[in-house]
């Protein structure tokens, strides 16, 4: 330990010492002190910068959330726009339906099995007594009109009658012999007299009526391509060149232009109308377009239909296909172009929307978000029991006690769904594929009950839809018209063809009667066609005309 004993410092040598680690000390104190400012300013950015990166941190996991709701949402629009594009586009009912209808989870409906329902009754057997006979014979050959026995003749003994149903087509050529007479005498004048000349549609033209007749009804009211007709008529052994009969065909067409003109007049003058429209191609260059795609629009009235070819889709249209002072409800899609109608706007003309279209819009959500989808059945179920409700109703107008009923039965109906929209837009947890199911619901609110005080107002535009889709196959089949002239046929014989069909009149025979009366005319359309309308024929031509058989009435809407 006595190593460790310090000996005290005598004298004043240490004093100085003690000063230059004093000094030195304090050197290092101060030292210290920058030191610790330093850290402490290091350490204020650091907690600053500690701050930014947290709150980066908390803007970019919004952002993720964000994102990440968009890519559901785009999945789910994805979702609805393929069941929209790969799906049935009908309102038709059917178990294959991929995009009008949406399964239930709560109902468990047997399997319909196809073909004749056990609980309905069967199809009555069609009557063909309208048809003419061809009556034919079968007989015994002779070496067996004897009993093999005794050889005794047999004794004719009534017949035993089946009947077959054929179809013959033929083509053959009709030769007109106008007859011929010389004068005996010496009378001034021509030596020869003739026959007058055979009335013809076309001048010069080498083809009857017959067989313009039947090329208009199988291209506009079947669908047929030129072409394919005449392919098949060449298996009967007529063969004609599609130039000769595309020419005739633009030089019939000034002939429908004074029915059709009757036809839109009526037409527009209508109480009740449907309205709706469909692609079509004019493969023209026409001023302002930029492509061939023009649309063919449908109007339905009470005993017309009429067609209108246009190269745009806007209000012009519709609104100037009405008159000015057009009342009345049109049904329609929720197409701005109806909304922007003058007459609309007016409040002349009301518009009726289709609960129809309405209902693919929950579909659409609960297609296209499975989260969704119980909620989309159940306002599903809510719009089919109006519909169950409105056809109750339907079915009891002549019956004023019942009805009342009914109509009481639907009002409260259309009042719970009302109710129920209200509250769940004034949720604020609900999601935007539904807030924008529902909006567009309250927005078409008002359109969408007028059928409730009226019941000659349908739930939706089913009949029009229906009209469209005669051109819209043969859209496909011979891919709409290649010329202005050929655009403008088709739509008159479109209105033609339909409104005769509504008023279940064979359009055949009128076809016939109709340009066998322009031959008659020197090729002209006649000079006053009211004659040749259906709400103008006499009860005589009417029954020539009436359709036969138990499908009359099929092709009504």
């Amino acid at each position: 330990m006595a190593d460790l004993f310090v000996e005290p410092r005598t004298g004043t040598g240490w004093l100085s010492s003690s000063d230059e680690v004093l000094a030195k000390v304090l050197r290092e104190v101060l030292e210290l002190r920058g030191e610790v400012q330093q850290l402490r300013r290091e350490n204020l950015e650091l907690r600053q910068e500690a701050g930014y990166w947290k709150s980066r941190h908390a803007d970019a996991v919004r952002r993720i959330a964000k994102l990440q709701a968009e890519v559901e949402h785009l999945r789910g629009e994805n979702r609805k726009l393929q069941a929209k594009v790969f799906g049935r586009s009908t309102e038709k009912q059917s178990s294959g339906d991929r995009s009008n209808d949406l399964d239930d989870p709560t109902e468990n409906r047997p399997q319909r099995r196809r073909g004749q329902q056990p609980d309905k009754a069967g199809p009555k057997r069609r009557d063909y007594s309208h048809l003419p006979v061809r009556a034919e014979t079968r007989d015994l050959p002779k070496e067996q009109r004897f009993c093999p026995d005794c050889g005794l003749p047999f004794v004719a003994h009534g017949t035993q009658d089946s009947e077959r149903l054929e179809v013959e087509v033929r083509a053959y050529r009709r030769r007109i012999q106008r007859q011929r007479y010389r004068r005996t005498c010496s009378c001034p004048g021509p030596r020869t007299v003739t026959a007058a000349p055979e009335p013809s549609l076309i001048p010069k033209g080498r083809l009857g009526t017959s067989v313009w007749a039947q090329i208009l009804v199988d291209k506009f009211h079947g669908q047929v391509p030129l072409e394919r007709q005449l392919q098949q008529w060449r298996l009967f052994g007529l063969d004609l060149a599609t130039g000769t009969v595309s020419a005739g065909l633009q030089r019939l067409e000034p002939l429908f232009t004074p029915v059709y003109q009757a036809l839109l007049m009526r037409n527009s003058q209508s109480t009740y109308k449907q309205a709706d429209e469909t692609r079509w191609f004019v493969f023209v260059d026409y001023e302002g377009k930029s492509n061939h795609l023009w649309w063919l629009w449908v109007f339905l009235g009470a005993d017309t239909v009429v067609y209108r070819l246009d190269p745009h889709r806007s209000h012009d249209v519709p609104q100037g296909h009405y008159p000015h002072d057009a009342e009345g409800v049109l049904m329609v899609d929720r197409l701005a172009s109806y909304k922007a109608m003058e007459q609309v706007k007016e409040g002349k003309l009301k518009l009726a929307f289709c609960w129809a279209h309405q209902r693919r819009d929950f579909v659409q959500v609960g297609k296209g978000w499975q989260e969704h989808q119980e909620w989309a059945v159940s306002w599903l179920r809510r719009i089919r029991d109006l519909y169950r409700l409105n056809r109750r109703r339907l079915t009891v107008l002549n019956q004023p006690s019942e009805f009342a009923v009914a109509q009481a039965a639907l009002r409260e109906a259309i009042d719970t769904v009302g109710v129920q929209l209200e509250g769940e837009l004034a949720d604020p947890d609900l999601r935007p594929p539904c807030q924008r199911a529902l909006e567009s619901l309250q927005n078409h609110w008002q359109g969408l009950v007028l059928f409730i005080d009226d019941p000659r107002i349908p739930m939706d535009n089913n009949a029009s839809e229906r009209r469209a889709r005669g051109p819209a196959v043969g859209r496909k089949n011979y891919y709409g018209s290649g010329s202005l002239w050929s655009g403008r046929l088709a739509a008159m014989l479109f209105s033609i063809f339909a409104t005769f069909e509504l008023c279940q009149l064979n359009l055949r025979k009128w076809l016939q009667w109709y340009l066998e009366s322009c031959a008659q005319n020197g090729g002209k359309a006649p000079e006053d066609v009211q004659s040749f309308l259906p709400w103008n024929l006499s009860p005589q031509k009417r029954q020539e005309l009436t359709l036969e058989g138990p499908s009359a009435g099929l092709n009504s809407s």
